[in-house]
């Protein structure tokens, strides 16, 4: 099954413990409103076939919260840069402990590995980014959380049907409804799954009866696994790679829609970060240089794009590649990543407006840096004699007057 086809599926699921984005912040969801609209829910789980007893006990006890309301609709103030973010992800505490997990775990990896073709240290590093090895799962009741999205109302009809699939999972006895907890979107156990993903990827590795992926290891990865081959993982791949590009690089050519051969790349004069010449292969792969020509540059396969399916974000996927490197027993990155100004939603609504305005077409002035506006910025750079790499860094940000010149 391709990525591709898992997508409208995979992605709303997986991406909501990120905060999104409304225009409407005042409306609140009153507690009367709330039990009326679970006395609807519970008589649309019946209509649909669950059964009656488990859908009426397991919604007796649900109860409205506000903190999951807030943090839905919450704005973060300022965006991250990926030096920020890969380097708190990517800790030398969390490369400790992975490596540990991943010696700890090797008869269970191996196993993983022979029946799924996903290399432990890959699962191992999902597994580290996800909850830190386990060390948190959430700790919002999970009916909750899914019957206050639901009937909140923005996305309710996408939270009705996870939380009708929390149910199924209750049902199946995987999970108790009082017990079942995770994020404040309803992302639960070891990996994080959405209950959707559970129903379907799940799976009771270690023999117990059920599928337990909040309290064992065995049924945690193996999901993972299970999740991952079907998204496409490339057997005998790596994720990609950190590289070295020429000095006289066209930085046009970066970004995930630049596929090319690593032959095409050697040509082009990109090397290992050492300067020896990359695999001879006809591997397609694309450039990212995710904080700028003066930051690390990699390479990105295949399994790359697998990885994207969990997760649609080019930071999370370098930082599960880099991860699993250096659980691995690889180093450090050669090159640093270059940190950026922080900046707040209205800044960037800011930037996208200019760009707008002088014709590079950032798409929608939502206050999000994106990859189109990344793509608009390199246009910006292009015309003003700066090197096109898209990167929204101090020299740019106060050519588009965001900055003030005298910082």
């Amino acid at each position: 099954m391709s990525a591709v086809r898992l997508l409208p599926l995979v992605v709303p699921a997986l991406l909501l413990a990120q905060p999104s984005f409304a225009e409407d912040t005042e409306a609140t969801l009153t507690e009367e409103a709330f039990r009326e609209c679970v006395t609807t829910l519970e008589a649309d789980a019946i209509s649909i076939g669950l059964p009656e007893k488990t859908v009426r006990t397991s919604l007796a006890g649900v109860s409205l919260n506000q903190k999951v309301i807030e943090l839905d609709r919450s704005q973060p103030e300022f965006t991250s840069s990926f030096a920020d973010y890969y380097t708190r992800r990517v800790s030398d505490t969390r490369v400790k402990t992975g490596r540990e997990r991943y010696q700890e775990l090797q008869p269970l990896l191996r196993e993983l590995t022979r029946e799924y073709g996903v290399p432990g240290h890959y699962l191992v590093a999902f597994w580290g980014l996800e909850t830190n090895y386990g060390g948190y799962l959430g700790y919002i009741p999970t009916l909750d959380a899914l019957a206050t999205l639901a009937c909140e109302g923005r996305r309710g009809e996408y939270f009705k049907g996870e939380l009708f699939n929390a149910l199924r999972i209750v049902d199946a006895g995987d999970a108790r409804a009082d017990t079942m907890k995770g994020s404040w979107a309803g992302a639960m156990g070891q990996t994080q799954f959405m209950p959707a993903i559970f129903l379907r990827y799940a799976t009771d590795h270690d023999k117990d009866g059920r599928r337990d992926l909040w309290g064992s290891r065995e049924d945690a990865l193996a999901s993972a696994a299970n999740f991952l081959r079907d998204l496409g993982w490339e057997k005998e791949q790596r994720w990609g790679r950190e590289i070295s590009l020429p000095d006289n690089f066209d930085y046009s050519l970066t970004g995930l829609g630049g596929k090319r051969s690593l032959a095409e790349w050697a040509r082009l004069g990109v090397t290992m970060p050492n300067g020896s010449p990359l695999p001879n292969a006809e591997m397609q792969a694309a450039v990212i240089v995710p904080s700028g020509h003066n930051g690390p540059a990699f390479l990105a396969y295949q399994n790359f794009r697998v990885i994207m399916g969990w997760n649609r974000s080019v930071a999370y996927a370098l930082a599960v590649g880099r991860l699993a490197d250096r659980i691995a027993g690889a180093g450090e990155l050669s090159v640093a990543p270059v940190p950026a100004p922080r900046l707040n939603r209205e800044q960037v609504m800011a930037v996208q407006r200019t760009l707008n305005t002088q014709g590079h077409d950032a798409g929608p002035e939502d206050g999000l840096m994106g990859p189109g506006t990344r793509k608009a910025i390199a246009r910006y750079q292009q015309a003003n004699g700066m090197v096109p790499d898209g990167f929204p860094d101090a020299e740019v940000l106060k050519a588009l007057g965001v900055l003030d010149t005298g910082e």
